[in-house]
């Protein structure tokens, strides 16, 4: 990833995101203080570089996003739900989530190279003032064997990553959270950019300019601000699989 020439002056707010370039780029530069993040999630813009790099802001076009009510659970999948193979709880271990998502192994990637420590405590801090959420799942006997952790601003669950160290641990998270948000009337969850992951969870293509103008609209609408720990629940997998 070599930044282009859209340099953020300090202090300066992010430009309209049809200014991006043809890869999605809208800035370079800034910082990851939870204020200029929770700016970039409000106008659907995300951080994502390389650890040499300044921040650079991103919004491509497409976008993918999931709808809660159409999460894709295919059939080896469902034993897994009906049965409830794994148990999981929310915003009871953020940093230890992401860590895990810093540290997991990507395909074609260097490993969770964007998770900067500068990242890291934006985020942290995002956490604390109940903007960012993480989603732990559990297997019987205690052991985290995945997870993913993202921010949640009006009626949009904006998804940053996730990790699994055990098989389909991180789709059962997937499927748990969205169903839940699909309980507290959630549009959609944004998932960024295109993964065979997400694909076969039911990830599809908007144009940025329909992304752009929902996080319009969703800019109004309250936010579910605060430790989940308690709004969370299994009740959400008890809906028919």
């Amino acid at each position: 990833m070599r930044p282009p020439s859209k340099w953020l002056p300090p202090g300066a707010d992010f430009p309209p995101v049809d200014t991006a370039t043809a890869e999605g780029v809208v800035a370079v530069g800034g910082d990851y203080s939870w204020p200029r993040l929770l700016r970039a999630y409000e106008r659907g813009i995300f951080p994502w570089s390389n650890p040499d790099d300044p921040p650079i802001w991103w919004s491509p076009d497409p976008r993918y996003v999931i709808l809660p009510d159409e999460v894709r659970i295919r059939r080896s999948m469902r034993p897994y739900v009906n049965q409830r193979r794994f148990r999981v709880s929310y915003d009871t271990h953020f940093a230890e989530v992401m860590e895990a998502c810093r540290t997991s192994p990507r395909q074609g990637r260097q490993v969770g190279s964007w998770i900067t420590r500068e990242l890291f405590d934006g985020f942290r801090d995002l956490h604390a003032r109940g903007f960012a959420h993480s989603v732990e799942v559990w297997t019987p006997d205690g052991e985290l064997a995945g997870g993913l952790y993202g921010v949640a601003l009006g009626r949009v669950f904006c998804g940053e990553s996730m990790f699994t160290r055990r098989s389909n641990a991180s789709k059962y998270g997937f499927i748990h959270l969205a169903r839940n948000l699909r309980r507290r009337g959630y549009w959609l969850i944004d998932c960024q950019l295109p993964t065979a992951h997400l694909a076969s969870l039911g990830a599809v293509g908007v144009r940025r300019s329909e992304f752009a103008a929902l996080m319009a609209r969703n800019a109004s609408e309250p936010t579910d601000r605060g430790a989940w720990t308690e709004l969370m629940t299994d009740e959400a997998l008890d809906d028919e699989v």
